[in-house]
């Protein structure tokens, strides 16, 4: 499914369940349940997720950033004669691939950024550095579109919230996150939810990009909002 289906399923139904059941519904509550709605496609570099995250106008500015430090490389007089000329042409040559390569790339530095960086001060960076670093370089719809997946996002929320935000915070985003993987499942190309074992759920109910699909996601949207109107009015 789309971006902005996921997005609207997994914040819709969660917050509604929530304010059926009474639970105060907080910014964190809501920015855990957004970024488990989103979170498995983060292993697609054109998701919604990490389009927003790292949008065009960005990506133009790296590649502005690559020329320039290309030109510096170049025109340095520090650097031994065969690096002076093919570290520049590398560098630059990173500043013109596709924006989907770049994204991967970008995601990859920065994931080693915040190793680096939680090393010295946060373990928390290093978490979400080495999250970075494997969603990077795994298949779409791999280990993030899986149970373990589901388990370690749900338990990072429950050991980063739980002391001083109490449950539900870890529980509404591993809700998000699980309605994601449901989504995606009733496609044709379903997931695999416990890899290495072959077994692959999938419903067959629609082609996400289809014209039979988007009609399905609309159907989804639709009875979102519903329950959405029926939680909050009614």
């Amino acid at each position: 499914m789309m971006g902005r289906t996921h997005l609207c399923i997994g914040t819709g139904v969660v917050l509604s369940i929530a304010a059926s059941t009474d639970t105060p519904i907080t910014l964190p509550l809501i920015v855990a349940t957004v970024i488990g709605s989103l979170l498995p496609d983060i292993d697609e570099p054109n998701s919604l997720i990490v389009s927003r995250s790292l949008p065009k106008p960005l990506l133009n500015s790296i590649r502005l950033l690559l020329v320039a430090l290309a030109a510096i490389i170049y025109f340095s007089n520090s650097i031994p004669a065969p690096l002076a000329t093919l570290l520049p042409l590398a560098v630059g040559a990173i500043a013109f691939i596709p924006a989907r390569s770049l994204r991967n790339i970008s995601m990859i530095l920065i994931g080693v950024g915040l190793l680096v960086t939680g090393q010295l001060s946060n373990s928390w960076a290093t978490i979400i550095g080495a999250c970075l670093l494997i969603c990077a370089v795994v298949p779409h719809r791999g280990l993030t579109h899986t149970v373990y997946g589901l388990v370690v996002w749900s338990a990072l929320l429950y050991y980063a919230t739980y002391q001083t935000l109490g449950h539900m915070i870890w529980i509404a985003g591993g809700t998000a996150y699980l309605l994601h993987l449901l989504a995606d499942a009733v496609t044709d190309h379903g997931i695999r939810p416990l890899p290495p074992l072959k077994y692959r759920l999938r419903f067959r109910l629609m082609s996400t990009g289809t014209r039979s699909g988007s009609i399905i996601e609309g159907v989804c949207i639709l009875m979102t909002l519903a329950l959405v109107v029926f939680a909050f009015f009614m």
